[in-house]
């Protein structure tokens, strides 16, 4: 992307405590008429929108309130990246910081990019204070210095702004339409209630993983890449960094990784062999169609999950996973394999739109 070529000889340097006013009233979930509760883990990192959200009946303890046009600010864990502007009135996490654009300094519309810049998130990361849950307190934040330019030159940017953003919001929205669409086509294609069934055993392999002994685990490349389970998944395929000299059960390259514990029925696929723990097992077609397998498989998930055992975590054995029940004839997957090659289109081209709203970000910040 090219340099905007901001001038910024007129820009003003403020505190943080002259731009924004600390919105601290407490309230208490059991006795507000309000019906939204914002935690950090609503929060999406790098997005203003609030895109979920839980109740007051979902929380106990005392909460922060926040009005329409508030700005919601993940103070713990700063590194996160969690900010959101509130488009209603609601509470929210006291993990939180509300505050609430100074209009005679800041437009109310500029202001929550900065909460998104580098720079802005770097200052941060420093000024928190704690170990495991780094938080920012307000008396530290509050004295820190940001440059603004002047209320008619805010208002302009802003607009290049939220443009840059409605191009990442549209571009979700189009991938969120493709997903459900895929979603009901998956269904349907799985649902056909013409076949006739066999168990999963019959059409596919399952190889149940199994841990090795702790002892012969490394990260220094020595042996074979392991995978406990699914905290190693990603959207498509595994990121192992730790190895084992003593593999015991091991999935092959294009085979289907499926998580067997919380969650259960999560699904990646190995890019490599892999040595398996005992919170996933390996399936592979006999035919070798893993592509078609992947999308039975997902099809399968909600079936599972219900067949899951354990009180704290669920989970599903070997036995019930080569019994699922399966069509016996193949079905036509051409719909889903061109959906998922758009959602892909889609995943990439919105990688590089937030690229370069990030990059406007922080060339005004």
């Amino acid at each position: 992307m090219n340099e905007l070529h901001i001038d910024k000889t007129h820009w003003k340097k403020y505190r943080f405590d002259e731009i924004v006013q600390n919105i601290s009233e407490r309230v208490e979930p059991s006795q507000t008429d309000l019906d939204l509760y914002v935690g950090l883990e609503h929060i999406d990192p790098d997005t203003l929108h609030l895109s979920r959200h839980g109740h007051p009946s979902d929380v106990e303890g005392t909460k922060l309130r926040f009005y329409k046009g508030d700005i919601i600010f993940g103070r713990r864990r700063a590194y996160q990246r969690k900010t959101a502007l509130a488009t209603t009135d609601g509470i929210c996490s006291a993990h939180a910081m509300v505050v609430r654009a100074k209009e005679d300094v800041v437009d109310p519309m500029f202001l929550p990019f900065l909460f998104h810049s580098k720079n802005f998130i770097d200052m941060a990361i420093t000024i928190s204070v704690g170990g495991l849950s780094p938080t920012i307190n307000w008396k530290d934040i509050a004295k820190q210095e940001f440059l603004l330019p002047p209320k008619a030159e805010q208002k302009r940017l802003a607009e290049l702004l939220w443009a840059a953003d409605e191009v990442v919001e549209k571009e979700k929205r189009e991938k969120e339409e493709v997903e459900k669409m895929y979603k009901g086509e998956l269904m349907h294609i799985f649902s056909n209630q013409k076949s006739s069934y066999v168990q999963l055993k019959d059409i596919a392999t399952v190889t149940m993983g199994q841990s090795p002994d702790s002892s012969s685990y490394n990260e220094t490349g020595v042996g074979m890449l392991f995978l406990q389970g699914n905290a190693e998944f990603t959207d498509k395929y595994p990121k192992a960094y730790k190895y084992t000299t003593q593999p015991k059960k091991i999935a092959n390259k294009g085979d289907i990784l499926m998580s067997v514990r919380a969650p259960v029925g999560a699904i990646n696929i190995a890019d490599q062999q892999y040595c398996i723990g005992r919170g996933l097992c390996a399936i592979s077609m006999k035919d070798k169609d893993n592509d078609y397998l992947r999308f039975l498989l997902y099809s399968l998930i909600d079936g599972m999950e219900k067949l899951s055992t354990g009180s704290t975590f669920k989970a599903i054995n070997g036995e019930i996973i080569k019994g699922l029940s399966v069509p016996s004839q193949k079905q036509d997957i051409t719909s889903l394999l061109a959906c998922e090659k758009t959602i892909e289109t889609l995943k990439n081209q919105i990688a590089i739109s937030q690229e370069v709203k990030q990059e406007i970000i922080n060339q005004i910040f």
